[in-house]
């Protein structure tokens, strides 16, 4: 319901939303030609060389760089197919792709002395929620969650591991909007068979817990945006009488992390368009939760794929949507617990 989510953002108030002035400044600032050429073409390195940009292997990944950016569509085709690479997408996610391969291929010395994995997480579960709505949604909609997803990547395999899926009965305003039902394909009948928000939710600890996330794998949560997690997870637990549970608190916002990878506007990060970009069409039924979570899934492994390294970029505290800072360090989810009562 990406449409919805645009909506409900802009209108209804219940979340506080504290913007980060700095991301902002990285996505839409100009590259910087004072340090080999282009911006995007030395990306923050590895902890262990962070700042040794005078290290021979920048200046050859830099000469890299600027060959990348004289090539034209079909050159950068034609020499990613001789790498055995993807060919698909636009020019810039093409030059993107074949300058991580290059940048990986240098400092490949690096990533094994850092350990066998370049990624932060062993796992990143994508949620995607569908909730009730109406076509134009009034100032202060209750948004009621009605279908929790989950699709679980394995970040060392780049491969959909496992899903989730159940329906959830409204609490609140238990019929269903014709605009709902035929937005979602949820029909009146399939929620009124659901269970309670609350037990699903303890389905979905037990699910966590079963793959062992956040004891023997560290995990990160990821949507399509800050809705999710701030607005209809936020707002649910306060209809259901539970706490805000600790392992959604901290997640990686994709159509961040797209924009600044990719370097583009916020306006080119919605699901559609970056499928598009990628090469990529949508599999499914749109505004299908589980649909929508699995191609979502499919873009942050290509970014992957890409060289992009995922972690968290946004959080809720006391109702508050904050940015993580990428300097912050970084910290897998907790172990999932069954949700508590407020007082």
């Amino acid at each position: 319901m990406e449409d919805q989510k645009e909506n409900i953002f802009d209108t209804d108030g219940n979340v506080k939303v504290c913007h980060d002035p700095e991301e902002d400044r990285h996505i839409h600032a100009k590259p910087c030609s004072r340090i080999c050429g282009h911006a995007e073409d030395v990306e923050t390195p590895a902890p262990s060389v962070k700042g040794e940009f005078s290290d021979p292997v920048y200046k050859e990944i830099a000469l890299a760089n600027g060959h990348i950016n004289r090539m034209n569509k079909d050159e950068l085709r034609a020499k990613l197919a001789e790498l055995k690479l993807d060919t698909r997408g636009v020019k810039d996610v093409l030059k993107k792709r074949l300058k991580s391969y290059y940048k990986k291929q240098k400092l490949m010395q690096v990533v094994l002395e850092r350990g066998p994995t370049d990624t932060y997480y062993d796992y990143i579960c994508i949620v995607d929620f569908e909730a009730t709505c109406e076509e134009n949604n009034p100032p202060n909609f209750l948004h009621e969650i009605i279908e929790f997803p989950m699709v679980l990547v394995n970040t060392h395999t780049l491969e959909i591991e496992d899903t989730f899926q159940e329906y959830v009965k409204p609490e609140k305003n238990i019929q269903l909007s014709d605009f709902c039902v035929r937005l979602t394909g949820i029909t009146q009948e399939t929620v009124d068979k659901a269970d309670s928000f609350s037990d699903v939710l303890k389905r979905v600890v037990v699910w966590l817990q079963e793959k062992e996330l956040g004891t023997k794998y560290k995990y990160a949560v990821l949507t399509d945006g800050s809705w999710d997690m701030s607005k209809f997870l936020n707002i649910q637990c306060h209809v259901s009488g539970i706490r805000y549970p600790q392992f959604a608190k901290k997640w990686i916002n994709i159509r961040k992390s797209y924009g600044n990878f990719y370097k583009v506007p916020r306006t080119q990060t919605k699901l559609s368009i970056m499928l598009e970009k990628l090469g990529l069409h949508y599999e499914g039924r749109p505004h299908c939760g589980l649909d929508d979570s699995r191609n979502i899934a499919r873009i942050a492994l290509r970014m992957l794929q890409d060289g992009c390294q995922l972690r968290v970029n946004e959080r809720i505290h006391a109702g508050q949507l904050l940015s993580v800072p990428s300097t912050a360090p970084v910290e897998g989810a907790p172990p999932p617990h069954n949700p508590r009562c407020r007082n």
